[in-house]
């Protein structure tokens, strides 16, 4: 079988609240593989987010490691990680974060930029994705001008612009109605199949779950198969 391209072992996450030391994660342990979409569902304070979060790097364990396609990610200092952010790892959120001033192009394209590429073909890469996800007619407007989908399809295309080898994504159509939802979604499954893209979705929708490789739940900080 193939390397992972993103691996946890042993995870755990605490806080340190008023009431004493919550614990969200306890020991999760997780193999993502090239062009495979897995399903994380649970109830709102289960945990989904801090297990995203340590995967994407955002937040440092309390134990565990975290590896981005075979690179052991757990310890490197914050400048490092977030280098492996910027090309390793994309984000999707339920809200779409686009800057209001940018267009869809310039959205896409302004994190190949940061990561070193050219205004040129950072724009070419831009356009060539929104065209992928039916965009290509609205790459000059601003997130005012599009709908709730096409700008959640931006997003899309902007977690991908670097190539990441990890998709990570928070509730990406929880903002949208049915209809879209499962049209965003189709969108992004179709793109990051063609890429090889692992793919790991927080979500409440059970029927887009459905439509997953695989899905677990979290319970009691641990993934367990999600019956469905």
């Amino acid at each position: 079988m193939n390397e992972p391209t993103l691996q946890l072992r042993g995870l755990c996450r605490e806080y340190v609240t008023r009431a004493g030391t919550l614990t969200v994660l306890r020991g999760v342990d997780l193999d993502l593989f090239a062009g495979e979409i897995v399903g994380l569902v649970g109830p709102s304070g289960s945990g989904k987010s801090s297990l995203l979060h340590a995967a994407g790097l955002l937040e440092r364990p309390n134990a565990g490691t975290v590896s981005v396609a075979g690179k052991d990610c757990t310890k490197l200092r914050d400048n490092a990680r977030t280098k492996v952010r910027l090309n390793g790892v994309g984000f999707v959120y339920q809200f779409h974060h686009l800057l209001p001033e940018l267009s869809a192009k310039e959205n896409v394209a302004l994190p190949a930029q940061i990561a070193g590429m050219s205004r040129t073909a950072a724009g070419a890469r831009a356009l060539d994705l929104l065209a992928e996800l039916g965009l290509e007619a609205r790459a000059d407007h601003r997130p005012s001008q599009l709908s709730g989908g096409e700008q959640q399809r931006v997003a899309v295309a902007r977690a991908l612009v670097n190539k990441p080898k990890v998709l990570l994504a928070d509730e990406p159509t929880g903002n949208l109605d049915p209809l879209t939802s499962e049209s965003v979604f189709g969108s992004l499954k179709s793109l990051v199949k063609g890429q090889g893209v692992s793919v790991l979705i927080a979500t409440h929708n059970f029927e887009m779950a459905r439509h997953m490789d695989r899905v677990f739940a979290l319970k009691d900080g641990q993934l367990e198969p999600w019956a469905g």
